[in-house]
């Protein structure tokens, strides 16, 4: 189990920016998937996006590409998530979430993380 913090969220106006981060606890941090989620008000959590434990690879949900960026720092033991051109149907609240590093094997979805973080609220208005 790895102990996941994400911090970054908030309110935005639509076509607005944010940046979401994610801190793991883990000493090897550098061994994990790491995945991005999202859930909205009524709906299913939905995968956003993964990368690679070196990150030499990512993959994004096919409607959020282009928009939506993962990227991660090893050495702070940090993922982050930057999402740009920002719509109200992006609204949910984002969660981080930590799979075995070995595994790579898109497209992903919650059974592929074992562990997640209590996630971040982010509303966008129109």
């Amino acid at each position: 189990q790895v102990h996941l913090v994400e911090s970054g969220g908030g309110l935005v106006q639509a076509g607005g920016s944010l940046r979401l981060s994610c801190v793991a606890s883990a000493a090897t941090f550098s061994s994990y998937t790491m995945g991005w989620f999202r859930q909205a008000p009524g709906k299913e959590r939905e995968f956003v996006a993964a990368i690679k434990s070196n990150g030499g690879s990512t993959y994004y949900a096919n409607s959020l590409k282009g928009r939506f960026t993962i990227s991660r720092d090893n050495a702070k033991n940090t993922v982050y998530l930057e999402m740009n051109r920002l719509r109200p149907e992006d609204t949910a609240v984002y969660s981080c979430a930590a799979g075995p590093g070995n595994r790579w094997l898109p497209p992903f979805g919650p059974s592929d993380f074992g562990s997640w973080g209590q996630g971040s609220q982010v509303t966008v208005s129109s």
